[in-house]
């Protein structure tokens, strides 16, 4: 784990829209193809769906059953969206999930919903061992994989999520190369240091695995910051989509579903995938894009992304609304500990990352 890791119960120790569109790319070849051949990859694509299925499991070990089991147009969707950095530029652990995205699927509304949630937001650790605290939200994963990020981000904004997709970083440069490559406008130009100079010019590129891999992730360079990333990771995603579904993508068909099935985890199955495709399609055409608003602070000598509690309010709010669910005001770890620090003069709106106290509240 990196020195910045905090922790308020033990001694510190050192130890992207990205995927919003991949938990679909695994059927919708087999749903609009038709003939022999397509019957073909329809059970190829089934085939890999299985290798992907891991469900979210309780303290005990026990299956956790999500709520909505029935995908017939009418119950709305919660969903967790991981991107993980496992194995990206040389790692190999188990990783954080840099790319954190509740996604909500409203049929009444015909809307899908995605809110991303900035990966150093500060947020409690929930049923991630014995690592308890506040730490950044990416964390949870590293502790508890999926299930202790479920439960992290259901605690921050007291929501359900019953369903979550992770896909890490390492697949996504198999998975460009598998369909060709994908095309990009660069918005501006950079040489990005983490990757050993790659250039990226301003203007129309295409971009092979590695290439895509460094343009999504990299945040530093861009004037955005995180929201700029946001932007690049939706643009290769949609390039991945075009190409991936494209007839000169069908001679390396195998190799995608190769490449999605070593690198995604989801408790979807290939049926759950299948009807949410043919009965929520229409939620499809309406996609609103919101981020969870938080401010740079220090905790200590760590950076942290912190997010003030009518913020943490409005994004579980939104969230509640497109699942039908009643507002109800937060009350956790994280806005006791923002009403402290409000009391003890911390300034919201300096804009100059101020430090922020962690009081061990309820400790």
């Amino acid at each position: 784990m990196d020195d910045d890791k905090l922790n308020r119960t033990r001694k510190p120790s050192r130890n992207t829209n990205l995927i919003g569109k991949l938990i679909t790319l695994f059927v919708l070849t087999a749903v609009m193809l038709v003939g022999g051949y397509a019957a073909r990859i329809f059970t190829q694509t089934k085939d890999a769906i299985a290798k992907t299925y891991v469900p979210v499991k309780t303290k005990a070990g026990k299956v956790e059953k999500p709520i909505n089991t029935t995908f017939d147009g009418k119950k709305p969707l919660s969903i967790l969206l991981l991107g993980t950095d496992t194995g990206a530029f040389g790692r190999s652990d188990r990783g954080r999930s840099d790319t954190i995205i509740v996604v909500t699927i409203n049929p009444t509304a015909k809307r899908t919903t995605m809110l991303s949630i900035p990966r150093d937001t500060a947020a409690e650790m929930i049923d991630t061992g014995s690592v308890t605290g506040i730490d950044k939200i990416n964390s949870a994963y590293a502790y508890g994989d999926s299930t202790a990020a479920i439960k992290t981000v259901e605690n921050l904004l007291n929501i359900p999520l019953d369903y979550y997709v992770t896909v890490n970083m390492a697949g996504l440069v198999k998975i460009v190369d598998a369909v060709g490559g994908v095309d990009v406008n660069v918005p501006f130009t950079w040489t990005d240091a983490n990757t050993g100079g790659q250039t990226f010019t301003k203007g129309p590129a295409h971009l092979d695995g590695s290439h895509a891999l460094a343009y999504a992730r990299m945040r530093d360079e861009d004037p955005e910051g995180d929201n700029g990333r946001q932007k690049r990771q939706q643009e290769v995603i949609m390039s991945i989509v075009k190409n991936a579904l494209s007839a000169g993508s069908l001679s390396n068909y195998s190799n995608l579903m190769d490449s999605l099935s070593s690198s995604m985890r989801t408790n979807f199955t290939f049926d759950d995938l299948v009807a949410i495709v043919q009965n929520y399609r229409a939620c499809a055409k309406t996609v609103q894009r919101k981020q969870l608003k938080a401010i740079g602070a220090y905790v200590g000598d760590a950076a942290f992304q912190v997010a003030s509690t009518a913020n943490l309010q409005a994004a579980s709010d939104t969230i509640r609304t497109e699942l039908g669910l009643p507002k109800t005001t937060l009350n956790n770890l994280i806005t006791k500990e923002n009403a402290l620090n409000t009391q003890y003069g911390f300034d919201w709106n300096s804009g100059a990352n101020p430090s922020y106290t962690l009081y061990s509240v309820g400790q």
